[in-house]
């Protein structure tokens, strides 16, 4: 019986690892196909069979996007957007999680769920008013409502740091309480080291979500100097795909690509180790 059980342990292993074996390449795939699209001349896109691996890699390709459009303004301003939004915003949104978890405000919980109730609310029912709101405000075709209104917090990030904050005991809120310190010394001594880990797993998250936005700059900006890097590249597509220079789009993408995969990779410890604890202790 103990061989059978283990023979059915092992058989259900292997299924699982071929399995995720299959994902893992499906996946994967579409990102290997772009990069070696960079390095392919236009009649190697079309080539059949198709070439995975470019005989002769096209580098040029990397150095023709840097003319053929406003990339390097694209990612300028990709960056300007994505690090304030995410810096200050996960201040905001650290205090309003602690606020939340910790401290005893009237009608809190109230607050926290009509909050979440905003959730429900899909961003096309937004897209006029605010766009109305905006141009009231002459900030169209600026960088400021891709800024301004994340600088005061993303729902979600509170939502994952109140649940993290729940781990953390009371006790040692009370003693530094005890020993005379304020609510932002509490914050910022004793709190803030704690969910360290938690918080830099929705930084990195959040400036992904907001590099790879596409949507509200489509919205906002209109002059190519002032536009995103993902409008930049979807205008590259919109340019050249027309003359079949797909090696171009995609020498484009692998740059857009860079940032948040260098980022990825540094940073993936602290995100699945975030997500874990939240699951088992929120």
């Amino acid at each position: 019986m103990a061989s059978n059980a283990k023979r059915r342990y092992r058989t259900g292993n292997i299924i699982v690892a071929v399995l995720l074996l299959i994902g893992g390449i499906v996946m994967v795939a579409p990102l290997l196909w772009m990069i070696s699209t960079s390095l392919k001349t236009r009649e190697g896109v079309f080539a059949l069979p198709p070439e995975w691996i470019p005989p002769i890699p096209q580098w040029d390709n990397y150095v023709r996007v840097w003319t053929a459009g406003p990339l390097l303004s694209g990612i300028k301003n990709s960056l300007i957007v994505s690090l304030s939004v995410t810096i200050v915003g996960s201040l905001t949104s650290t205090l309003a999680a602690f606020a939340f978890a910790k401290l005893r405000l009237p009608g809190k919980d109230f607050i926290f769920l009509f909050m979440l109730a905003g959730l429900m609310i899909p961003f096309p029912t937004l897209m006029i008013p605010q766009f109305v709101m905006f141009a009231g405000l002459g900030w169209v075709d600026t960088l400021l409502p891709l800024i301004v209104p994340g600088l005061f917090g993303n729902i979600m990030m509170i939502f994952f740091l109140r649940q993290y904050l729940g781990s953390v005991p009371d006790s040692l809120i009370e003693a530094a309480k005890i020993d005379g310190a304020g609510y932002l010394r509490i914050f910022g001594s004793v709190v803030l080291p704690l969910i360290r880990p938690a918080i830099a797993a929705q930084f990195i998250l959040w400036f992904m979500a907001v590099w790879n936005d596409y949507l509200a700059p489509l919205i906002y900006l209109n002059t190519p100097e002032r536009q995103t890097l993902q409008v930049v590249i979807a205008n590259f597509n919109a340019n050249y795909a027309i003359q079949t220079d797909y090696p171009l789009i995609m020498a484009a993408s692998v740059i857009a690509l860079i940032p948040v995969f260098v980022i990825f990779l540094a940073f993936q410890r602290q995100i699945i180790e975030s997500v874990a604890l939240t699951g088992t202790k929120g």
